[in-house]
């Protein structure tokens, strides 16, 4: 098979959105040309009617990707804004991708050392950005996999709940799913990005941000700790993908404005090969299967982390002081809490008794309180994305999918705001396209930080034990 391109550009029928407008019927703009005539009659009383827009669909020339194979990466035009991205994880490098793409300028800084700087870390579930990694170029990927079954248990082994396409094949029902899940470790989906992005060099680690500042004129001082020393830099706009204690985030508008917000629990993960796991013949362990055991207070729930390896999750509600405790405790007594906690059906006491503890971590849950736009529109050039502007507990799996969405959307707006020819040093980045962007990320990502926060709770409650062939959000009160 031919090797799969890693240089793309935008289409230039779609502009890199990957959808197109249908055009406006004439009975549609006759239509609505009445309207207007009609209120402009009532001297402006009432509501304005809302000019037409065409149905969009999936651009023929990208297939929707937004991208365009191209022998070498764009150049960039410094036309556009100079990015400054502080964050080397899943959403800085995505945004670092989208910008390339596009030829907007940015430099990308990462406090880490290198890539393998930190450990191995927590699979990941693809669910609405599975669409989204193609418009960063990705169009498979070699260390994902794919469920295709759900199951919900009690401590017992009784089965309370199935889904999934085996569910459904089974049982002769004609349903169709538009969107595949696919799981995949974290690192393996930084790896496909840092490969689109054109490998180490093209990330600034070891880069510590001390604080930035505006000029009165134009363009953000940035000051970094780097091996011990200070360095400067400028941008032209500073974007924060640097997690839930963002540094940018507490610069901007302090730590006390919308603090941690503790959601009473604790989460402990663990990645089991299944080469510690041969002597078990138990279909749960096919790879392709996600399972999940509660009692109404623990609840642990497995998925496939690769294709050669299985990743659990084991949550319980927890005082916060305990759950530091217990989390400063290290691998060794989160893995016997663990295993003290599920002495339920197979194959859980022996997938968490066959964990390495080099393998095993655990952290009290947080979320922050949902930001508004109007706390970010005296921020001037200066934006956040992912776990920085909108922090969610890990019961919903959206943490990843949103920054991702968030990268896109903002290199997209900025692409289209920021243009060359256009008036955004002039005008200011937030009017050109800032404020687009938060408006929007801020509307998509609230829905997820609640339902994530309830999850927080109903999960460890007598409403996961429901007996019903539905996904467990489906019960929350």
């Amino acid at each position: 098979m031919e090797k799969e391109p890693l240089n793309w550009t935008i289409c230039q029928e779609c502009l890199g959105r990957g959808k197109k407008s249908r055009r406006i019927s004439k009975k549609t703009r006759l239509l609505y040309q009445i309207a207007l005539d009609e209120f402009e009659k009532t001297l402006g009383k009432g509501t304005a009617p809302l000019p037409p827009k065409g149905n969009l669909y999936s651009c023929p020339d990208c297939s929707g990707s937004g991208l365009l194979a191209t022998a070498n990466p764009p150049e960039a035009n410094e036309e556009y804004p100079h990015i400054a991205i502080i964050g080397g994880g899943i959403g800085g490098m995505a945004l670092a991708v989208a910008c390339l793409h596009r030829g907007i300028p940015f430099t990308l800084y990462e406090r880490d050392k290198d890539f393998n700087a930190r450990s191995q870390g927590y699979g990941l579930t693809l669910q609405q950005a599975s669409k989204a990694i193609q418009g960063l170029g990705i169009f498979s990927l070699k260390e994902g996999v794919i469920s295709t079954r759900h199951l919900v248990h009690t401590p017992e082994g009784k089965v309370i709940a199935e889904w999934g396409t085996r569910k459904w094949i089974q049982s002769d029902i004609k349903t169709s799913s538009k969107r595949t899940n696919v799981h995949i470790a974290r690192q393996s989906l930084r790896l496909a990005l840092l490969e689109q992005l054109g490998g180490n060099n093209k990330i600034q680690w070891g880069h510590q941000l001390l604080d930035f500042k505006e000029h009165d004129d134009e363009g953000i001082d940035l000051s970094f700790q780097v091996d011990g020393k200070i360095k400067k830099a400028k941008a032209d706009l500073v974007v924060g993908a640097d997690g839930i204690r963002s540094s940018v985030r507490r610069q901007l508008i302090g730590e006390n404005a919308t603090s941690l917000r503790y959601l009473g629990c604790i989460v402990i993960l663990g990645i089991c090969p299944l080469s510690a796991l041969q002597h078990l013949n138990n279909a749960l362990l096919d790879s392709a299967t996600i399972f999940q055991t509660a009692n109404g207070n623990e609840r642990i729930y497995i998925m496939p982390y690769s294709s050669g390896s299985v990743m659990w999750q084991l949550s319980f509600p927890m005082s916060e002081e305990e759950a530091k405790l217990l989390s400063n405790k290290g691998p060794g007594a989160l893995k016997e809490e663990a295993c003290r906690r599920t002495q339920w059906h197979a194959p859980i006491p022996q997938i968490l008794s066959s964990t390495d503890e080099n393998l095993i971590s655990g952290y009290p849950v947080y979320d922050r309180e949902l930001l508004k736009p109007e706390v970010l529109e005296k921020s001037g050039p200066v934006t956040l994305i992912g776990d920085a502007a909108h922090p969610m507990s890990p019961f919903k799996g959206q943490g990843a999918n949103q920054a991702l969405l968030d990268a896109l959307t903002l290199a997209r707006i900025i692409f289209k705001g920021c243009r060359p020819l256009s008036d955004w040093r002039k005008a200011g980045i937030r009017k050109n396209a800032l404020m687009e962007f938060e408006s929007e990320m801020l509307q998509r990502s609230a829905v997820k930080v609640q339902d994530s926060a309830e999850a927080a709770q109903f999960l460890h409650s007598e409403i996961v034990l429901h007996e019903s062939d539905a996904p467990r959000r489906w019960f929350k009160k």
